[in-house]
């Protein structure tokens, strides 16, 4: 072997240990300021969300695809949609991992305060599912209330021009079940405990004040191309 090939060998090694010792998964920015969402959501709240919960799903979901790196290679939709397919020793814990990283990530994108209302083609499909913005609220909240335990509330298209609302327990995504939602209402306690403690009716109160509507009515073009 000559000098250059041994050279290029060896880097050719380091290349892939660099790439098998890249983390599949990363914590995405907040993308706002912690408090941004005050009093609706309190600023001690979305730190810790954030940067303590939503960050222990990201390293836990990356040990656990440690030393498979074709699945650390798969976009995380498809790893969800195709739960079967993942070992059975680490099925478990890339589904509540890689389920806790993708609605978290979605999530955060979703919040803003003083946006709304929706816009487009998401207002004409709120009108025809739900009879406007107001009864879609309430029918968010209320179905809040009624998941016993932790997960979540999930505004979906239908497939055609409409809407439906579905809950999914711990963190479960409607990926799995191959669904794409516009945005999804975290009931968690650890969501809304600080301020809110077990009061979840007026945490989801508050919440309808910060979602994002111009994303989700931009969102929902994109999904209904």
């Amino acid at each position: 072997m000559t000098r250059r090939t041994a050279i290029a060998t060896v880097a050719s090694i380091a290349a892939l240990q660099l790439k098998a010792d890249t983390p599949a998964a990363t914590l995405p920015p907040l993308g706002y300021a912690t408090d941004a969402l005050e009093p609706f959501i309190d600023a001690q709240t979305m730190e810790i969300h954030h940067d303590k919960h939503h960050k222990a799903y990201v390293n836990n979901l990356n040990k656990a695809l440690a030393g498979n790196p074709e699945l650390a290679a798969k976009p995380l939709d498809q790893l969800l949609k195709n739960l079967a397919d993942v070992p059975e020793p680490i099925r478990n814990a890339v589904r509540n991992n890689g389920g806790g990283h993708a609605n978290h990530s979605l999530f955060w994108q979703t919040l803003a305060k003083g946006k709304g209302p929706a816009k487009g083609k998401l207002r004409a499909a709120i009108n025809k599912s739900f009879g406007g913005q107001s009864a879609l609220e309430d029918k968010l909240k209320s179905t809040g209330l009624t998941i016993f335990g932790s997960g979540w509330v999930w505004l979906i298209p239908d497939g055609g021009d409409g809407l439906t609302i579905e809950t999914s327990p711990n963190q479960d995504s409607p990926l799995m079940r191959g669904r794409a939602p516009l945005f999804g209402i975290d009931v968690w306690e650890h969501a809304y405990y600080l301020k809110y403690q077990n009061r979840r009716a007026d945490y989801l109160a508050a919440f309808v004040n910060v979602i994002n509507w111009d994303f989700a009515s931009q969102r929902f073009e994109e999904i209904s191309k």
